[in-house]
This record gives structure tokens, C-alpha cells and sequence, in this order.
């Protein structure tokens, strides 16, 4: 990577770290019973399936049965203000400091990329440092990215954040080159099944076609996905997974959302 220091080892997202940042069981896979009811099972005395909607007494988008008076979205409307108690995506990003033991090619990489020595690098010097070894990601990517280890949509990230993300970018491309079984350069609907497994995610058939459809390159031709896109769609899942987990404090697999949360909850990941 023209610029950067050289010879650097694990750079351009080598052989991942040993220790697997993920849990044990898949999110939302099935599980053995136990006296801890598993994330994404129904609770106990419950006959209904992860996902399947509530019975009719179950308000939609949780918003209480109570006539409300005011027009949509205004007022005392549940779907309008106030903000949710959860941080805005606009905050201003906190700045932070490398952790401790961080690799000191890593510290180097960002420093260099941090050319007025604010300790913030934008997007587009993200973008450059990320690149490497004839990868490249697009600034949609780097945006889901930024937004995912910051929390906001400021476009700028720090020296805890940058680890954070160099790190899982690595063990990302560990994975994704364990399921390019073929070795084509692009993993499958299947090959993506195990990868996102591995990860701690089990995700519907529906879903994969969904995800498969819109991070494919060739428009549908080829019917699978190259990195670039692979981390982009991994991105997607674990975020909007963790957003789901947060609100899911009771673990049954069900959350009540009001409509602004879910609004911003969701529209990040459209906008990036």
C-alpha cells in the first residue's frame, strides 16, 4: 500500500485473530432448552415461533390502542417527538485513544492517514488507508463502517474506533476466504448461510435471498457476492441486529418500537 509503512504483517486483512469476537450460539438459530431461554427462541409457555407476529391483542408498531386525537406525526402522536432517550446519529464524535497493546503498524497507518494531526480521519482518508492490495471499498462501505464503530453520522473516526475497525476487517477476510470454498472470488447464498453462522447470525432463507439479490455486483447473474460487498452486507446484518438486541432487553425475539426509534433505527443504514 503505496504511502503506508512496509512490511507490514497482517496488513491488507490477513489470517484473523485466533480468539472468535462472536457467540456460541448463532442469533436467532434454534437452541437446546435450558433454564436461560436463548436469544431469538420464545419464552417458556410460548407456542410461537422467532418472528411469527403477536396475537391480535398486540399492538401495532407498540403503540397503545388509545384513540389519539392529533394527526399523524404530530402532537401528541406516538410516531412523532420526543427523541428517544439513545444517542442521536449526529452527535459530535468523542474523541478516544489507541487501547492498550494496540499494534504499532496500526497506530502508524492511522497517523499518517491523520495528516493535520486532529486525531479524527474522514471518510475519504479512511477510505485510502482501508485500501490496499488491490481492494478497494466504496465510500457507502466506509460510511456503514464509520457509523457502526462511531455511533454517528459525522464521517470522522478516532484512534479507538480505527482499531476496532481495522481488526474486524481482518478477521472478516479470514472468514469470507474460509467460505469462498471455490475459490471464485464470491461466496454463494449457502457459502454466506455458514459465513454469517460463524458470526453468530442465522438468518432465514428469505433473507439470504434478499441480502444475495442486493449485494451482487452482476445484478442477479452470478448470484453471489464479492468482499467489497460481503463486508458491506455484514455490516447490515450486525447492526441492525445489535440495534434489535438493545431494544430486546427481555430476550424474547420481539421488541415494541416507537416510530421515530424505529425510523432511526433503520434509516442510517439507508443514507450511509
Amino acid at each position: 500500500m503505496s504511502g503506508y509503512p512496509p512490511n507490514v504483517p497482517g496488513f491488507g486483512y490477513g489470517q484473523p485473530p485466533s480468539a472468535q469476537p462472536y457467540p456460541s450460539a448463532p442469533y436467532g438459530a434454534p437452541g437446546a432448552p435450558s433454564s436461560a431461554s436463548s436469544y431469538g427462541i420464545p419464552p417458556p409457555h410460548s407456542s410461537s415461533p422467532y418472528g411469527v407476529p403477536q396475537p391480535p391483542s398486540a399492538s401495532p408498531y407498540g403503540v397503545p390502542h388509545a384513540p389519539v386525537p392529533s394527526p399523524y406525526g404530530a402532537g401528541a402522536s406516538p410516531y412523532g417527538y420526543p427523541t428517544p432517550a439513545s444517542s442521536s446519529p449526529f452527535a459530535s464524535l468523542v474523541p478516544s485513544a489507541f487501547p492498550a497493546g494496540t499494534d504499532p503498524n496500526v497506530i502508524a497507518c492511522f497517523q499518517l492517514a491523520d495528516q493535520d494531526g486532529s486525531g479524527f480521519i474522514d471518510d475519504k482518508e479512511l477510505q485510502k488507508v482501508l485500501s490496499s492490495y488491490n481492494q478497494s471499498f466504496s465510500l457507502r462501505t466506509v460510511h456503514l463502517l464509520m457509523y457502526l464503530f462511531t455511533n454517528t453520522n459525522t464521517r470522522k473516526i478516532g484512534p479507538k474506533e480505527f482499531t476496532s475497525v481495522f481488526y474486524c476487517l481482518q478477521d472478516w477476510r479470514g472468514i469470507f476466504e474460509r467460505f469462498d470454498r471455490d475459490r471464485s472470488g464470491r461466496i454463494d447464498s449457502c457459502e454466506l448461510r455458514d459465513a454469517l453462522l460463524s458470526m453468530g447470525y442465522s438468518v432465514s432463507p428469505l433473507i439470504l435471498d434478499l441480502l444475495v439479490s442486493k449485494y451482487d455486483k452482476s445484478g442477479g447473474m452470478n448470484k453471489a457476492i464479492e468482499y467489497d460487498n460481503f463486508i458491506e452486507c455484514c455490516l447490515t446484518v450486525k447492526g441492525l441486529t445489535e440495534k434489535f438486541k438493545q431494544a430486546d432487553t427481555s430476550r424474547s425475539g420481539s421488541v415494541m418500537f416507537t416510530y421515530e426509534s424505529f425510523l432511526l433505527t433503520v434509516l442510517p443504514f439507508l443514507i450511509a
